[in-house]
């Protein structure tokens, strides 16, 4: 168990992240928590503005009742701002909103209206300040992000095989895609810190095939290595099929249909991850209440394959798994990105 002290290594890490992030000596910025929030990142974000000379504010709100009959993690959605306006029109006026929350606004209701007015979002991943001051990101990261964020935008076919039985096939025609180095400094956008991913939200009825997880490959939503093979068919976006020996597929079945929900069955994103920072065995090293994750779904080469939210395919549920995937080899209109799990230098 990692201590709760406040330490000057981790004020310089956040120092570095919002240097990065544009932040300059005047700036108001706000610090977005729920009463659930990691309290230690909370009180490093602002110890970290005030020293760069901001003027930051809290911005607190109770975290909600979980409606659901079922554990959400790692959803991207946070639900903590309940489409308060007051809240809404405090982040819209911060210009810089530090994001603190447990699920985070990647994916919340409320984030395009706050972007919109001109605010950048930086989420900070709920993990222990331990893990974050390891991922603090670099410009050669955020050059080979843009490059694959590029070269996913300009895509019409996403192919996904391994020798563990994986055979997908993306129609990337129309998709979404987002890459993700670790920072923002444009206003109306959004980062996340740990960063170093790229992954494409697909239209509808576009992704089919067989999607084979093995033993060593992670379901981030239960924070576990896999021990046995879980293999799922697709058919148009949705999991027809799900089988496997032992404790991991039979949790993914019940996990999946205990939310009632067909659209929890439908893929949200494929991508991959890319920061050579980022290490596989990190979750073995970290309670499970000391982390969230993102720096798995962060590993170069991963197959960051999710199930869930789709909003650019018009599905949304609170139903979610993130299923680094490794060994993959993965290509793009013929053109391999990743093979047999290591990432290929075609991105500049």
């Amino acid at each position: 168990m990692l201590a709760d002290r406040i330490e000057a290594k981790w004020i310089d890490a956040f120092c570095e992240i919002f240097e990065r992030c544009a932040v300059k000596p005047g700036d108001t910025a706000a610090i977005l928590s729920e009463t659930q929030s990691r309290a230690l990142n909370v009180h490093i974000a602002e110890l970290a503005l005030l020293r760069m000379g901001a003027r930051p504010f809290h911005v607190v709100v109770p975290t909600p009742r979980n409606k659901q009959v079922v554990p959400i993690r790692s959803t991207g959605a946070s639900e903590a701002i309940q489409q308060l306006g007051p809240v809404v029109s405090a982040l819209q006026q911060a210009g810089f909103v530090v994001d603190c929350t447990i699920e985070g606004l990647m994916h919340a209701k409320e984030t395009p209206e706050i972007l919109k007015a001109g605010a950048r979002i930086l989420v900070i991943s709920n993990e222990h300040p331990e893990a974050l001051e390891r991922m603090v990101p670099d410009s050669a990261l955020e050059k080979r992000v843009r490059a694959a964020a590029k070269m996913l935008r300009g895509t019409k076919h996403m192919k996904v095989t391994s020798k563990a039985g994986t055979d997908l096939d993306v129609n990337m025609e129309g998709a979404a895609t987002v890459g993700v180095w670790g920072w923002t400094d444009k206003p109306g956008t959004l980062a996340h810190w740990p960063g170093g991913i790229v992954v494409s939200f697909p239209k509808s009825k576009t992704i089919n095939g067989t999607v084979v997880m093995d033993a060593g490959d992670i379901n981030l939503t239960f924070k576990r290595y896999l021990t046995s093979p879980v293999r799922m068919v697709f058919k148009d976006d949705y999991v027809t099929e799900l089988t496997g020996e032992g404790a991991d597929a039979e949790m993914m079945k019940r996990y999946l249909a205990a939310w009632g929900d067909r659209e929890a069955y439908a893929v949200s994103h494929v991508g991959w991850g890319m920061n050579p920072n980022a290490r596989y065995e990190a979750l073995q090293m970290y309670d499970q209440r000391d982390t969230n994750g993102t720096e798995i779904r962060a590993v170069a080469g991963n197959f960051l394959f999710s199930t869930g939210a789709n909003e650019f395919a018009g599905r949304y549920t609170a139903g979610h798994f993130d299923l680094p995937i490794f060994n993959t080899t993965i290509t793009l209109d013929g053109v391999a990105v990743i093979k047999d799990g290591q990432l290929q230098d075609v991105f500049g």
